[in-house]
This record gives structure tokens, sequence and C-alpha cells, in this order.
């Protein structure tokens, strides 16, 4: 059997794809904006 491909690591994903990081640009602000109009739950990872 092939090892899983999808080795998480927490920091790592939320220096990517975190809430600092989205409020760090324009279009970020703009992706937590939208997700705001959308209802979403969750923000951001």
């Amino acid at each position: 059997m092939p090892k899983r491909t999808f080795q998480p690591k927490k920091i790592h994903r939320a220096k990517e794809h975190g809430f600092l990081k989205r409020m760090s640009t324009k279009d970020g602000h703009n992706v937590l904006k939208r997700r705001r109009n959308k209802g979403r739950v969750k923000l951001s990872a």
C-alpha cells in the first residue's frame, strides 16, 4: 500500500491560508468580505 499523500501540518496551513495572511493583502481582504457576505461560519483556515 502506498502511503497517504496528505500529511497535514497546522502551522504551515495557518501561514498559507490563515486569517492574518488574508488580512495582509487587499485581495485577501476582499476574500474575507465575500465570505462574510455569503454567511460563512469559517472565514479562513
